[in-house]
């Protein structure tokens, strides 16, 4: 079940994880190892940061979204 408008549920954290998971692997450390190098500590660092917005804007999105994907419109009777 999607969640309802101004609110998250387990389902929307787990694919918010997944989003930031992604972000981080696929953005900047794939690049990086495919290159050869390996990240240093700050890189790495930037890498989280990076990871950690991508998922809040995903579940902000989620927040502001009601169950049938439409932005601020309150949900269907």
């Amino acid at each position: 079940m999607k969640s309802a408008l101004f609110s998250i549920n387990l389902k929307d954290v787990g694919k918010g994880a997944l989003i930031a998971a992604g972000t981080t692997v696929l953005g900047t450390l794939y690049p990086m190892l495919q290159s050869g190098t390996l990240p240093t500590v700050a890189q790495l660092q930037t890498m989280g940061i990076a990871g950690v917005a991508a998922g809040v804007a995903y579940l902000t999105k989620n927040f502001f979204t009601n169950s049938d994907n439409q932005l601020l419109t309150a949900e269907k009777k």
